[in-house]
């Protein structure tokens, strides 16, 4: 063989290495992407920029390889990774980390990377929650690990466990943080077996007392990651829920952790721990905001959320601008369950119980919605936008054409997703990879996005405390 054929040979065969190697990243990105959007959406996405007649079918055998494997041009793969989210604006000069509990479709992070932070882990268990979370938030495979079931982490789930090996664990799979974000679901907290566990002498303090509930996988964490600073977020009940025990024992497990909670001291009406969304966005929103401190790092002093207030927007957008002009015709309310929900309300007016639905007025700038809940799919019956109906509840004609042209609408995902502050009509769209009803959900059970993003510029001073009094433990 002589210079030549060999020189033909090493490119012949370099060239076989780079198409195999480039076959496997368009398989991995691929893979990536049907994980988050619906087959039958990617191959839209590469028939819009491509020759090839991509189907869901097509796609499919590519990827199973049941068909020859063509590597992506570069328009393609261009095209492809543009549905996915792009890195945050600070990345990859990060200020802080922190993990993001309980996630659902991400709505406490955003604030969190605005200021600086980096994400290194999500826990969400939901599925379609995931896949929207993934279609909008950078999930970097070498600095961030996404976890579905958290007793996986914490092993609560497990009573052969002991709690050392469960911190033990935690601290294996959790990377080491700053902050740590938890919007728990609140669940009853049941001391069942509390005697038998006391009697083998293995749960003691929160180990006991919160055995069973959510809030137990985020205080073992805490107690095995000490993060300086914790957020935590719950619906507005979870201060009277068993009559006040719940919150109690709440208050109590994180005092023993070592950690002071923000606004503690104020139980009463006038509680700056509860948040309502109305004064960022047109929508009636309480939830309950837990912001702690490590002690031991003193840090705490002159933060309070009653500074909250400070970044209300000068005008809040009104319901009129987060709507669409146009919509299509399945968000009006049928017939039938417009003269349900109608006669519904009229009959709880007769017994002065109030109306049965509620109705926001786009040409009213002080119009405020209820507040959007997980079954919003069901009959969209606390959010209606009006068209017209007159709303005297007396003896309407149903049958009247002029009556049912203006029925109401509920809202659609899409506009769930400003009135709960993903997104603005005039910013970056935000992706819903899911069905309308999974969105509902979601959206239902999120959180008021600009809330948190003042929450965590109200704590961006406090972080960089944080972590230079870790710097200076971790010298002496």
């Amino acid at each position: 063989m002589n210079e030549l054929e060999l020189l033909a040979q090493n490119l012949i065969a370099q060239n076989e290495k780079d198409q195999q190697n480039k076959l496997e990243e368009d398989k991995a990105l691929i893979k990536k992407l049907v994980e988050i959007y619906d087959q039958k959406y990617v191959a839209e996405a590469l028939r819009a920029v491509s020759h090839n007649d991509w189907t869901r079918e097509t796609l499919n055998r590519w990827l199973n390889g049941k068909t020859a494997q063509k590597p992506f041009t570069a328009l393609e793969v261009k095209m492809l990774n543009r549905l996915l989210p792009e890195p945050p604006k600070n990345h990859p000069n990060y200020n802080f980390r922190f993990i993001d509990l309980f996630a659902g479709i991400g709505g406490i992070r955003k604030g969190f990377e605005d200021i600086g932070g980096q994400c290194v882990f999500t826990s969400e268990w939901n599925k379609d929650a995931v896949r929207t979370y993934k279609a909008n938030w950078y999930c970097d495979s070498q600095n961030h690990k996404f976890n579905s079931d958290i007793r996986e982490i914490t092993l609560s789930d497990n009573d052969k466990i002991s709690e050392q090996e469960a911190y033990d664990n935690i601290d294996r799979e959790i990377p080491d943080h700053d902050v740590l974000l938890a919007g728990f679901p609140c669940q009853p907290f049941s001391l069942a077996g509390v005697s038998k566990k006391n009697s083998l002498g293995r749960a003691h303090g929160f180990e006991c007392e919160t055995q069973g509930t959510l809030f137990f996988d985020v205080a073992r964490i805490i107690a095995s990651k000490k993060p300086a600073i914790f957020l935590l977020e719950n619906v507005k009940n979870l201060k009277s829920h068993d009559k006040g025990n719940t919150f109690r024992v709440i208050m109590n497990t994180l005092d023993e952790l070592g950690y002071i909670v923000s606004d503690a001291e104020h139980i009463g009406s006038d509680d700056p721990k509860v948040i309502d969304g109305k004064h960022f966005l047109p929508q009636h929103r309480e939830r309950i905001v837990l912001v702690g401190f490590r002690r031991d790092l003193n840090i705490d002093k002159g933060f309070t959320l009653r500074n909250i207030k400070n970044s209300y927007p000068s005008r809040r957008p009104t319901i009129h601008e987060i709507l669409d002009e146009k919509v299509e015709n399945k968000y009006i309310l049928s017939p039938l369950l417009w003269k349900y929900l109608y006669n519904y309300a009229k009959k709880h007016q007769a017994k002065g119980n109030g109306f049965g639905f509620g109705m926001v007025y786009p040409e009213n700038p002080e119009s405020v919605a209820r507040t959007l809940s997980a079954r919003y799919h069901k009959d969209g019956s606390e959010i209606l936008i009006d068209r017209g109906w007159d709303m005297n509840l007396g003896e309407i004609d149903f049958d009247d054409k002029n009556n049912q042209e203006n029925r109401p609408r509920r809202l659609t995902p899409r506009e769930c997703a400003r009135l709960m502050g993903f997104e603005s009509p005039t910013g970056t769209q935000f992706r819903i990879p899911v069905s309308d009803t999974q969105a509902y959900r979601q959206f239902g059970n999120s959180v008021v996005v600009p809330v948190f993003a003042a929450v965590a510029k109200l704590l961006e001073p406090y972080i960089a405390k944080a972590i230079e009094q870790d710097k200076k433990k971790k010298v002496a």
